[in-house]
């Protein structure tokens, strides 16, 4: 039963891409918006160009959830621009955070983030994962929206514009936007890039291992001191993740 369902949920999909392929970012979010109703969430980091979706989003559906996962190591910076973001496009942001604190965390574990591959993992889980799996739940979302950009890594680029991740489906209308698409929306709508942007910080995330990418490198090796390309809110639940989660309550 249960494979004969998912057959069925991605044939409905590839119907759907077949039928939205070409539509236009606020064309897609219309239509998300009229499938989904209050059943539609949107994610955001507060990046470099960030702004994009967030006015995509404010144009077309201003009433969206808007989801940012605080991981409390946030450059100083970011909490400002997105300050300034929420009060300029009037935005239903709800900021979810980790259960354990930055600083129980470090006293318990240290800096995970510097110790490897399985240290990275275990952060991502505890700061990235389940913060965002939890608002999903409480927001009772049935659909997500993300800005992200089949340019931006490997995965990315295997994505769909309407698609499902862990039961929900998951719409990426500005998907396969360039880089100069990007610039020419901010430029025409007056938008602002964050602020460490032009110094160098192409892909923003937490100030402990962000660093400023040259332009021969891809802007994701900035990220956690260049382990890892993806922080795991964008990809599928391994079986240890989900099993964790489900005996969280969530």
């Amino acid at each position: 039963m249960e494979a004969a369902r998912v057959a069925s949920v991605d044939s409905d999909l590839e119907e759907e891409n077949r039928v939205l392929g070409t539509s236009t970012p606020e064309e897609l979010i219309e239509w998300a918006f009229e499938a989904y109703g209050e059943g539609l969430v949107a994610s955001t980091s507060f990046g470099a160009t960030s702004a994009v979706m967030l006015h995509l989003i404010q144009r077309v559906a201003p009433r969206t959830p808007i989801v940012c996962v605080d991981t409390g190591y946030l450059f100083p910076e970011t909490y400002k621009f997105a300050d300034g973001l929420v009060e300029r496009l009037q935005l239903k942001v709800h900021f979810y955070t980790a259960v354990m604190s930055s600083a129980r965390q470090e006293a318990i574990y240290g800096k995970l983030w510097e110790q490897g591959e399985a240290g990275v993992k275990r952060y991502l889980e505890i700061n990235k994962v389940e913060p965002m799996q939890r608002a999903l739940e409480e927001l009772g979302a049935k659909a997500w929206m993300a800005g992200l950009r089949s340019e931006q890594t490997q995965h990315r680029a295997g994505l769909r514009r309407i698609d499902r991740q862990d039961g929900r489906i998951k719409l990426h209308p500005i998907l396969h936007w360039s880089s100069e698409q990007i610039d020419a929306y901010m430029t025409r709508y007056g938008l602002p890039y964050h602020p460490l942007f032009e110094q160098g910080y192409r892909s923003i995330g937490d100030h402990h291992s962000t660093i400023p990418t040259t332009a021969d490198m891809d802007p994701r090796d900035g990220r956690i001191l260049g382990q890892t390309r993806e922080c795991g809110l964008h990809l599928p639940l391994t079986k240890e993740q989900d099993e964790s989660l489900k005996s969280s309550g969530l």
